[in-house]
């Protein structure tokens, strides 16, 4: 344990480069205010918290998060203390400064963990008490015995003696302590923090593991999962897909909805041309229309584009049949005609089957909860894994489902934290997934580092 605070203290920088009255200065870390303005050169320690103002750049969080790969960075994203920026020069606004930056409140959060006491080291502490007396009191009776059974002083005293180190229980005074600073060392060596030795030992206890669906059983991001053109439509392009995605990718440039911008990413992905409309115009909660190359293009869902485009009963059954396996179709068309449908889906991320499957074998109920409507939530649950399936949830409904799993078990609660935390605080032990940028996610008694859903099972073997 007092290696991993070791190795994460060294990681804090002790300089920074602020800008003062128009001029750079090295000050010590301390000295740096909320609000200074400081620079960080290519291959340098960004030394606390902070916000970009100025530059691009990637940084390697794995200090923090455990994660090798290197985060692109630009202006308005949050850059903490103890990373490397590794390729551009940047120009940053701290925002939390001395005990408050995230690797403070880690480092703070190990060494709080390995100082408190489990609930199983206090009745050691009891039964140390009770025993060690009575161990002392048998041992004199046992000298005393072979003294007036007629043995030397020699050998009653190496009887004694013999009963006293056999029955004394120091070992059981000395083992738990010992097993919870090794579980909380192993723990933020792995990135996954406990916050009292109370938290690890209840973790290792848990019995239903409910877990929150965006962002923790899935990334959270909507991805482009499928590409259905109208073949009849493109009939004189060869690159069909490619050519529905273009029209797509021009209507979406303009609009902010998520589900524009993963057409957006997957367009860049396929490196497709993206041409300038005119007319834009966005029709809340339906769909878009404007005008591309002449052509009046209309972009949205069945309800909205079926009412200019007759849409055949093909392309009917694949929406119905994407909307089963928790996608979103979006329909477009041009003029008078249909173009095709994009599927659009929140993926789930890659070690999240493993994940259900570890915790299953290891006796563990597993239940989804989500806001989302029943279709999806079941074929994401599917998909993962889990025993049981709760959708249509509300953030505070969350906390009445704990309520009442509680009765069943004791509960872990996963979730990615704000909307999560009456939940987190209401299960036996709440664990938040994704925090590493607001560690003290005061809800959580578990925090795991490396958003991963595998790290929950990790967590339990601990």
């Amino acid at each position: 344990t007092t290696d991993a605070l070791k190795s994460l203290m060294q990681l804090a920088p002790k300089t920074a480069t602020v800008v003062r009255d128009g001029v750079e200065q090295e000050i010590s870390v301390d000295a740096v205010k909320k609000g200074d303005i400081f620079v960080v050169r290519p291959g340098e320690n960004i030394p606390v918290d902070g916000e970009i103002i100025d530059g691009t750049t990637a940084v390697n969080e794995s200090a923090l998060t455990g994660e090798s790969i290197p985060v692109d960075k630009q202006p308005k994203d949050a850059v903490s203390a103890a990373t490397v920026n590794q390729s551009g020069f940047i120009k940053c606004r701290a925002t939390r400064v001395g005990e408050d930056t995230t690797l403070s409140q880690i480092i703070q959060m190990v060494s709080d963990a390995a100082a408190t006491k489990a609930p199983i080291a206090k009745i050691a502490d009891r039964v140390s008490g009770v025993f060690v007396p009575a161990v002392i009191t048998i041992a004199i009776i046992t000298i005393i015995a072979w003294l007036i059974a007629g043995e030397t002083v020699g050998f009653a005293l190496a009887r004694g003696i013999s009963v006293l180190v056999i029955s004394c229980p120091c070992a059981l005074g000395l083992a738990t302590p010992v097993a919870i600073m090794v579980g909380n060392g192993k723990g933020a060596k792995s990135g996954i923090l406990f916050k009292t030795a109370v938290s690890l030992e209840a973790t290792g206890r848990t019995q239903i593991v409910a877990l929150d669906k965006t962002g923790t059983i899935t990334s959270g991001e909507p991805k482009v999962t499928d590409i259905v053109p109208d073949e009849t439509f493109f009939e004189e392009t060869g690159n069909h897909a490619g050519a529905l995605l273009a029209i797509a990718a021009s209507v979406e440039a303009k609009s902010e909805h998520p589900l524009a911008k993963a057409i957006m990413e997957r367009a860049k992905t396929d490196e497709i041309a993206v041409a300038e409309v005119t007319d834009f115009s966005a029709v809340v909660g339906n769909g878009l229309t404007a005008i591309l190359a002449g052509k009046m293009i209309k972009a949205g869902n069945l309800a909205f584009v079926s009412k200019f485009v007759k849409v055949s009963d093909d392309m009917r059954a694949k929406a119905v049949e994407f909307s089963k396996e928790g996608k979103t179709p979006l329909f477009f068309a041009a003029d008078d005609r249909l173009c095709g449908i994009i599927a659009v889906a929140d993926t789930i991320k890659e070690d999240s089957p493993e994940a259900v499957r570890q915790l299953k074998n290891m006796g563990i109920r597993v239940v989804m909860l989500t806001g989302d409507n029943e279709q999806t939530a079941n074929a994401i649950g599917k998909q993962a894994g889990v025993d049981e399936v709760i959708a249509g949830v509300l953030p505070d409904g969350k906390e009445a489902v704990i309520r009442k799993l509680k009765k069943q078990g004791r509960v872990a609660m996963v979730g990615d934290g704000i909307n999560d935390a009456p939940a987190l605080t209401r299960a036996d032990i709440g664990i938040a997934i994704g925090a590493g940028s607001d560690v003290a996610i005061d809800a959580a008694d578990v925090v795991l580092m490396k958003s991963r859903l595998i790290d929950v099972p990790a967590a339990v073997r601990l």
